[in-house]
């Protein structure tokens, strides 16, 4: 498609087939006006139309034409013009174009599609009077003289212009091509404010607004910034908008029942200019999002019921449902609520609902647990007696746990600490229903507990009582045996440290006789001689047999000698007698001498 010496020319080749439409135009459209070109393909009519302008022609032989090449407009690279020679391409296209549209798709914006453009007018004309550059050469003189280059300035920014060289001498001169050179685009100035916006949701926004005046240049995109009123001057979100020919776009990404400050950017090549001023507007309310579950302080027959706001509210929560088990049971806009009459330790389902003027959302579905108290019941242990030290203690699970059971717990008592102490001799969270107790003391009462625990605390059961088999005693002690006259005893001793049963009776033995044989704890022996030496031993005896305990000896007391001491004396000198006598009969008890002189003695000088 050509525009040369007033004819649109349209050449179609399609196979072997050459199809032309030639429509005479002259200057009419050398006017500074746009005009609708229209170039057609039906079936075997091609036709091509200026505004009312029409012309068509019928080749019945064309074939259907597929497009599977680069599309060029406004000029046919070299090389293609070297292939195609027969289709005669002239030089490329000078003037303005503007919304290319194929039969299907949408008006094609060449600053953004083209590959690449090469002496193509993309927007503006060349002047405002564009009958002038129809009308053949209106150049003007920008260098004369010998350097093979230029530098031009003061030009338009955006603006196409034709430049040719002419080299002359004194034979004549030659001129070059007509080339065509653009300026680079300038900043935007003047964006202006986004005229409306439009809130579709809590979450986006529709933005209305004026195309820039005075842009030199292609806008390339527009951008979509929203700041928050009170917050950083950071844009919370950001839209670009590639197709400059909407002057709407939506931004996304906003957050509910929040106040923004909506601004316009406009861009070309050579940078962006941001509109001085917003235009503020608020999100609406929407439904709350992370719907926090609500906790429990768990008490045997209630739970203390709380939750937190949403951490999205969206907009104010007018109202909360509190569900139990899909049943709702509380509304209001308040975070505690107190359940009542519920069973001990049992599980219940709870979901919470929040809601604002937009709509309600759901928290996820919590189960929660009323606390733990102490089993009902525990039943007294059964106690079988293995032999004299050991004791077999059994027992049931408690019917109602009222819980998680957590332990068992076994206590003992004996007669000889009065039942008043309790020892543990079990304690563990294995759950076994029987532990054998060792070491005990044989013959001796002892009672038995049994405490199962929950979380919740621990319930004792009733005691039970079980005797060990009776033993041969143990640990008998030595008598003590006290003379108060030189006759007799009085002799006592303890109960065995280990009785090992009932004592049945105590022996007392002196000298190896069995003296007494009852069952107290003292003695009276009489008719002894002064200072007589005895042994004592006492025995105590059981119903499975006795044991004797130490050896103690132990004299009476002692009582005037009986009998005759004689004397018997023999003279050794002048001055000296021996003195030698017997001990009487019947000492009784430890003697001391004492010798009497009487006459005269000599006296030491």
């Amino acid at each position: 498609i050509e525009l040369k010496s007033g004819i649109l020319n349209v050449l179609l080749k399609t196979g072997l087939v050459f199809t032309q439409v030639d429509l005479w135009l002259g200057l009419s459209y050398c006017d500074g006006n746009w005009r609708k070109v229209t170039v057609n393909k039906e079936g075997s009519i091609v036709s091509a139309s200026v505004n009312e302008l029409r012309e068509q022609t019928l080749e019945p032989h064309i074939q259907q034409l597929k497009v599977n090449s680069p599309i060029y407009i406004g000029g046919v690279p070299q090389e293609i013009q070297n292939v195609y020679k027969e289709l005669g391409s002239e030089q490329g296209f000078g003037g303005c174009m503007k919304d290319v549209k194929f039969t299907r798709g949408a008006v094609v914006n060449l600053a953004s599609v083209s590959s690449s453009a090469v002496r193509v007018n993309l927007d503006g004309c060349l002047s405002t009077d564009s009958a002038v550059n129809c009308r053949g050469n209106d150049s003007i003189l920008v260098y004369q003289g010998k350097e093979q280059s230029v530098y031009e300035n003061g030009l338009q920014p955006f603006t196409e212009y034709l430049y040719r060289v002419v080299a002359s001498n004194e034979g004549g001169s030659v001129s070059s091509v007509w080339t065509r050179v653009r300026t680079r685009e300038s900043v935007p100035q003047n964006v202006p404010t986004p005229s409306r916006v439009h809130s579709i949701n809590g979450y986006s926004m529709e933005v209305t607004w004026d195309k820039p005046a005075g842009v030199i240049g292609v806008i390339e995109k527009y951008i979509l910034k929203a700041y928050e009123e009170d917050g950083p001057n950071v844009p919370i979100t950001i839209a670009e908008l590639a197709d400059t020919s909407k002057l709407t776009g939506v931004l996304t990404g906003l957050r509910p029942f929040t106040n923004y400050a909506v601004t316009l950017t406009a861009c070309t090549l050579a940078g962006c200019t941001e509109s001085l001023h917003a235009l503020n507007i608020s999100t609406p309310q929407e439904a709350p999002e992370d719907v926090q579950l609500p906790t429990a302080t768990s008490f045997p027959t209630f739970l203390m019921m709380s939750w937190s706001p949403p951490k999205t509210p969206n907009g104010i929560i007018a109202q909360y449902t509190l569900y139990m088990n899909g049943v709702p049971i509380y509304f209001g806009n308040g975070t505690t609520y107190v359940v009542k009459d519920l069973a001990v330790f049992t599980p219940y389902q709870f979901l919470l609902t929040a809601c604002t003027l937009a709509g309600c959302t759901n928290s996820s579905q919590v189960t929660l647990f009323t606390a733990q108290l102490p089993p009902s019941h525990v039943d007294a242990p059964v106690l079988t007696v293995l032999d004299s030290r050991t004791i077999h203690v059994q027992w049931k699970e408690p019917i109602e746990v009222n819980g998680i059971l957590d332990r068992y717990i076994i206590y003992i008592a004996n007669n000889e600490q009065n039942f008043t102490k309790w020892n543990v001799v079990y304690n563990s969270t294995e759950f076994f229903l029987d532990f054998t107790i060792r070491q005990l003391f044989p013959g001796t009462e002892y009672l038995v507990k049994l405490a199962a625990c929950t979380g919740g605390g621990c319930s004792i059961s009733e005691v039970s009582t079980a005797v060990t088999d009776e033993s041969t005693p143990e640990g008998v002690p030595a008598p003590k045996a006290q003379s108060y006259s030189p006759d007799s005893f009085n002799i006592s001793w303890a109960k065995p440290e280990y009785p090992n049963g009932i004592i049945t009776n105590y022996g007392l033995y002196m000298d190896g006789v069995l003296i007494q044989n009852s069952s107290q704890l003292n003695c009276y022996a009489h008719g002894l001689a002064p200072w007589s030496l005895h042994s004592f031993r006492v025995q105590a005896c059981t119903a499975k047999g006795c044991a004797l305990g130490p050896l103690v000896e132990a004299r009476t007391m002692e009582a005037p000698p009986e009998g005759v001491v004689d004397v018997f004396a023999t003279v050794d000198g002048s001055k000296e007698v021996q003195l030698k006598w017997l001990a009487p009969n019947k000492p009784h008890g430890q003697l001391t001498y004492t010798v009497f002189f009487t006459g005269l003695f000599y006296a030491d000088q």
